[in-house]
C-alpha cells in the first residue's frame, strides 16, 4: 500500500526546496514548480522505474521529460532527493557554470536529466521520439511527459500530439499542468484555451483528469493513466493545479510564475512548510 503520508512529507521538503533555491539566486519560477511538487515527488518516489545511477540509453526504465523546463528547481529538488546528486548541490542553483542551471540542460552532465528544455512546445516532441525507440526495441517501460497549459499555445505541441496519435504510441502519458496561469496573465486572458481534454481526445488521445494537489488524487490518478496504457492511444492527464501551492499569498496569481521571494517573503513561505528531511545548508 502506498504511504501517502511519507510521499507529503517528501513533497513538503520539495516546496522548501524551491523556495529557498530561488531566493537564494534571486531569480527563477517558483509558482509553476510549487504546483507541480506533489506529481514529481509521486513520480519519482512511488510511480516510475528509474535508477539514479543514471545511464542516458535508458534501456528498461522509465523516462520522464520535463517539457516546461523553467520549473526546473522542483526537477533538481526530487532529483537530489532520490539520488542522483547530492542535496548540497541545490545551493548552487543559477550559479555561473553550475549543472543546475534555470533551464535543464545537458553539456555540465546532471544526472537524470537527458535532453535540454525550457523551449516551450519541443519537450513533447522528444518525449514521443522516446517513446517510438522503445516500440522498436521492444522495451516496455513508460514515458511520462509533463507540459504548461500556456505551452500548449505552441504549434510544435500540436503536431507532436498528432504524431502519438498516428504512431499508436500507447506507452506514453502525458500531464499538462492545468493551472490557468502564464507569465503574462491567466491563460483564458493571453490565448484562450478552452476545453484542452477535448481538443486531445479529437486528436485521438485517451484523456482523463487528475486534481495535482492531493497526493493521494495524484498517485491514484497516475495508476489509471497506466492501466490506459498499451491499448492504442497515448493517455493526456489534465491536472488541475494551483500555482503557488503550498504558499498561501503565492497561490493562483500569474505573478509568481517567474519572481524570488525576498527575505521576509522566505520565512512566510517556509513557516507553512514543514521541514521533513532537512534543508540543504547555505
Amino acid at each position: 500500500m502506498t504511504d501517502i503520508k511519507r510521499l507529503e512529507d517528501i513533497a513538503s521538503q520539495v516546496r522548501r526546496d524551491i523556495v529557498r533555491m530561488v531566493h537564494r539566486a534571486k531569480s527563477g519560477h517558483p509558482g509553476g514548480s510549487l504546483g507541480c511538487a506533489d506529481l514529481l515527488t509521486a513520480l519519482y518516489f512511488e510511480t516510475m522505474k528509474h535508477d539514479p545511477a543514471f545511464n542516458m540509453d535508458a534501456a528498461d526504465e522509465d523516462v520522464f521529460i520535463l517539457s516546461n523546463g523553467h520549473i526546473s528547481p522542483v526537477w533538481y529538488s526530487v532529483l537530489a532527493r532520490s539520488g542522483y546528486f547530492p542535496v548540497e548541490e541545490l545551493k548552487t542553483f543559477r550559479e555561473i557554470n553550475c549543472r543546475l542551471q534555470g533551464h535543464p540542460t545537458t553539456h555540465e552532465g546532471l544526472p537524470g536529466v537527458r535532453v535540454a528544455t525550457g523551449s516551450l512546445g519541443q519537450g513533447l516532441s522528444v518525449g514521443l521520439g522516446i517513446a517510438l525507440s522503445k516500440k522498436m526495441t521492444d522495451d516496455s517501460r513508460t514515458i511520462f511527459c509533463l507540459t504548461g497549459d500556456g505551452e500548449l499555445q505552441e504549434g510544435q505541441v500540436w503536431e507532436a500530439a498528432l504524431f502519438g496519435a498516428h504512431k499508436q504510441l500507447d506507452n506514453t502519458i502525458v500531464i499538462c499542468d492545468r493551472n490557468n496561469q502564464q507569465i503574462d496573465g491567466s491563460t483564458e486572458d493571453v490565448m484562450a484555451l478552452g476545453s484542452i481534454g477535448s481538443k486531445w481526445a479529437a486528436f485521438g488521445w485517451d484523456v482523463m483528469e487528475m486534481d495535482g494537489n492531493s497526493m493521494s488524487a495524484v498517485v491514484e490518478g497516475l495508476t489509471e493513466a497506466k492501466s490506459r496504457l498499451g491499448k492504442g492511444k497515448p493517455v493526456f492527464i489534465v491536472m488541475k493545479t494551483e500555482m503557488g501551492a503550498g504558499v498561501d499569498f503565492m497561490m493562483g496569481s500569474h505573478k509568481w510564475h517567474g519572481i524570488a521571494p525576498n527575505d521576509e517573503q522566505l520565512e512566510a513561505a517556509l513557516a507553512q512548510l514543514p521541514e521533513t528531511l532537512g534543508d540543504f545548508a547555505v
